[in-house]
C-alpha cells in the first residue's frame, strides 16, 4: 500500500497520543520525538512519540533530550523523526521537525542520519497529521506520504520480537587522598570509565540463558568469550560461533508458546537473560587467582559505590545472538553506568546514592520503558514525585494514576508483579468475587461497580480466628488490597495485630487494645486509612436501613468516580460493598 505519494509510513500509536491532550491546547504545542525500531522493523514504522520537554518547546534543549531518551529507550529502539504540532504551512513545520530531529539525533549517537527520517506536521485546524519522509539532514523537498495505522500494534511488534535483559550488581571502592578531595570526582569518573571498558574485554563472558519455562519445554543456554567479538564491526561482520547456527539466533533461547502480545508481559515479562562473568585467571598462565598489594602513598578514605545495572534491550528473534549483546546490551550496561555516574559524582562524598533502574509498560504505550529511580527519597517524597510526574508529562499518562511507581515495575520470572496474592499456606486468596453475582433485575436500574481488583478478605483467613468480632478488619483489609492491586501503594495488607497499634499510635485506643477482640467500625476504619495510606474518607450516616436506597446516587457517584469498595456497618455486622444497582426513577 504505497499510494501515488510513494513510501508509506506505519503508524502503531493512536494518533490521539501522537497529538498529546488535545491538538490545540497550549500545553500540547510543541515537538514530539517519533520512536521506531530501524534496525527490526520497517524504518517508517512509529511505534510511541515522547513530548519533547526540556527547553522551549520548539526550541529543545537537546543535551538534556539526549540524556532522558538515552536512558528511557530500550536498545532496539530509537528516534526515527520529529512530529511538529505548532502553526505554520505543513511543509515548513515538518522540514522543522527534521531539523529538530537530526540534532538530537547528533546528540544521541553523534553521527549522520543514515536511512529515510520522518517529519510530521499536526494539522490543527482538523487534528490531523500530515507525514512527510526525507532522505537528507538538508530537508528541501520534503515528500509526502500516506499511512497507515495498524490495527493490532501489538501483534506487529511482538509476534516477531523478544527481550533480553542484564542484570549486574558489583562495589566499586575509591580511595580519596584526605587532602585532595577536589580530586575525587575525576579519580571516581576514571574508575567508572575502566569498569565500562570491562564490558568490552577479552576476559569478559556472558551467559545466556532462555527465560523460566514451567511448560516443560527444555531452556536452552550457551556462553560467549569476549574474545569472540568485535565490537567495533557491525553485527553482520561478527565471527561466527563454535555452536550450531540455530544457536546464533535468539529465537533459540525463545519459549515456543511465549505470548505474541505485550499484555503478557505486564505483570510477569518473559525475557531472556544474559549474565555477565569476568575471568580473572584466563589471563593468568598458572591459572590459580592472583592477589595485588597497591599501597596507599598519603592518608585517603575509602568510599565503597554500589552500582546495581538492569538493561533490557528489544531485538527480532532471528537476529544473531553474539550481535544482541555487542550492539544492543553492552552499549546499554555502558550506557546505564554512565548515567549512574552523573548521578552519583555531585554527592559522592557527601551522601551515598541508591541508583537503581526499574523497568515499565505502563497502558497505552507498546514498549517498555526505564526509569532510574534515587531509592533515599521513598515514594512519597516530594522530589521523587516531580521525577515521575515529569515522566508522566514525557510519555503522555495520566497524571491521576501512579502507573509509575516502583510497585508497578515489571517482573520477571516470578508470578506477577504483586507477588501477595497468597497466604502461608500456599492457598491464593480470591479476587474480585462479585464478577460472578448476577444482575439484580432492577427495572432500567444502572449497575455501578468497584472499579479494578481487589483480594477478597473473609473471617478465619491465615488461621486468624476472628469469627463474630473481625468483620470490618476484613473489610478494611479488603479495600487496603484494592490500593496495592491498583499500584497506589507498596505496603503489605496489614494484619489485625497492626491495624490495632495503628490506632493505638494514633491515640484513638489504649494499649490494652492491641490483641483484644474488641469491635472497629467506620470511623476506625477512616483512621486506619489516612495513617497508613493518606487516604481521606467521607462517612455517609443512615439512620436505618429503610433509608439506604436514599443513599444510592451518592454511592453509584462513589463508583463511577473513585472506584473503591466501600465499608458499610449495621449494628453489629460490617460489610464490604462492591457496587449498586439503582433506578433514579
Amino acid at each position: 500500500m504505497e499510494g501515488e505519494n510513494g513510501r508509506c509510513v506505519r503508524v502503531l500509536c493512536p494518533k490521539k497520543t501522537l497529538l498529546g491532550f488535545s491538538s490545540s491546547s497550549k500545553e500540547s504545542l510543541g515537538i514530539r520525538w517519533l520512536i521506531g525500531s530501524p534496525l527490526f522493523l520497517p524504518p517508517l514504522t512509529v511505534v510511541s512519540a515522547f513530548r519533547c520537554l526540556h527547553g522551549d518547546p520548539f526550541s529543545p534543549d537537546f543535551s538534556r533530550e539526549a540524556d532522558d531518551i538515552r536512558t528511557l529507550l530500550l536498545r532496539g529502539f530509537d528516534i526515527i523523526g520529529a512530529l511538529f504540532i505548532g502553526h505554520g504551512t505543513l511543509e515548513e513545520n515538518a522540514i522543522k521537525a527534521v531539523e529538530a530531529f537530526c540534532r538530537l539525533r547528533k546528540s544521541l549517537h553523534n553521527d549522520e542520519v543514515s536511512f529515510d527520517m520522518i517529519g510530521a506536521a499536526a494539522d490543527l485546524t482538523i487534528g490531523d497529521i500530515c507525514f512527510f519522509v526525507s532522505g537528507s539532514a538538508k530537508p528541501i523537498n520534503m515528500e509526502a506520504s500516506t499511512v497507515i495505522y495498524e490495527d493490532n500494534p501489538d501483534n506487529y511488534l511482538w509476534e516477531k520480537g523478544c527481550l533480553l535483559r542484564c542484570e549486574l550488581a558489583f562495589k566499586l571502592p575509591t580511595y580519596v587522598p584526605v587532602n585532595k578531595t577536589s580530586d575525587v570526582e575525576e579519580t571516581f569518573s576514571s574508575l567508572v570509565d575502566a569498569a565500562a571498558a570491562k564490558f568490552k574485554g577479552p576476559y569478559v563472558a556472558y551467559l545466556v540463558e532462555g527465560p523460566n519455562i514451567s511448560s516443560g519445554e527444555a531452556s536452552h543456554s550457551i556462553v560467549l568469550h569476549g574474545e569472540e567479538f568485535d565490537f567495533n564491526k557491525h553485527p553482520s561482520h561478527q565471527k561466527p560461533l563454535n555452536t550450531s547456527a540455530e544457536a546464533q539466533s535468539c529465537s533459540y533461547f525463545c519459549s515456543k508458546n511465549k505470548f505474541k502480545s505485550t499484555s503478557a508481559t505486564r505483570e510477569t515479562a518473559d525475557a531472556i537473560r544474559v549474565t555477565v562473568l569476568l575471568n580473572k585467571s584466563r589471563n593468568n598462565n598458572s591459572g590459580a587467582p592472583i592477589a595485588e598489594y597497591l599501597p596507599a602513598s598519603e592518608l585517603a578514605r575509602l568510599v565503597v559505590v554500589s552500582f546495581k545495572l538492569d538493561v533490557l534491550c528489544y531485538a527480532s528473534e532471528d537476529f544473531p545472538v553474539a550481535a544482541a549483546i555487542s550492539e544492543l546490551v553492552v552499549p546499554a550496561l555502558v550506557d546505564q553506568l554512565e548515567t549512574m555516574k552523573k548521578a552519583i559524582i555531585p554527592e559522592l562524598l557527601s551522601q551515598h546514592p541508591q541508583v537503581c533502574p526499574y523497568h515499565f509498560l505502563p497502558p497505552g504505550i507498546l514498549h517498555p520503558i526505564t526509569a532510574i529511580y534515587e531509592l533515599r527519597y521513598g515514594e512519597t517524597e516530594v522530589k521523587q514525585g516531580e521525577i515521575r510526574k515529569s515522566l508522566h508529562s514525557r510519555l503522555g499518562l495520566p497524571m491521576d494514576r501512579p502507573l509509575l511507581r516502583i510497585a508497578n515495575a515489571l517482573s520477571f520470572g516470578s508470578k506477577g508483579i504483586m507477588g501477595s496474592n497468597s497466604i502461608p499456606n500456599g492457598c491464593p486468596l480470591l479476587k474480585d468475587v462479585h464478577t460472578g453475582i448476577p444482575n439484580s433485575g432492577v427495572s432500567g436500574g444502572i449497575t455501578s461497580l468497584v472499579d479494578g481488583s481487589y483480594e477478597y478478605y473473609h473471617y478465619l483467613l491465615n488461621g486468624m480466628d476472628d469469627n463474630g468480632w473481625g468483620c470490618a478488619y476484613r473489610s478494611l483489609q479488603t479495600i487496603i488490597s484494592w490500593y496495592r492491586l491498583q499500584q497506589y501503594t507498596s505496603i503489605e495488607v496489614p494484619s489485625h495485630r497492626e491495624i490495632q497499634l495503628s490506632l493505638v499510635e494514633i491515640g484513638d485506643k489504649e494499649p490494652s487494645f492491641v490483641g483484644s477482640r474488641e469491635w472497629i467500625g467506620a470511623i476506625e476504619l477512616s483512621f486506619v486509612l489516612d495513617k497508613l495510606l493518606g487516604v481521606s474518607c467521607k462517612i455517609i450516616n443512615v439512620r436505618s436501613g429503610e433509608e439506604l436506597p436514599e443513599k444510592c446516587r451518592e454511592l453509584a457517584m462513589h463508583f463511577e468516580t473513585q472506584g473503591t469498595p466501600v465499608m458499610i456497618g449495621g449494628g453489629v455486622l460490617a460489610y464490604t460493598l462492591l457496587g449498586v444497582d439503582y433506578n433514579e426513577a
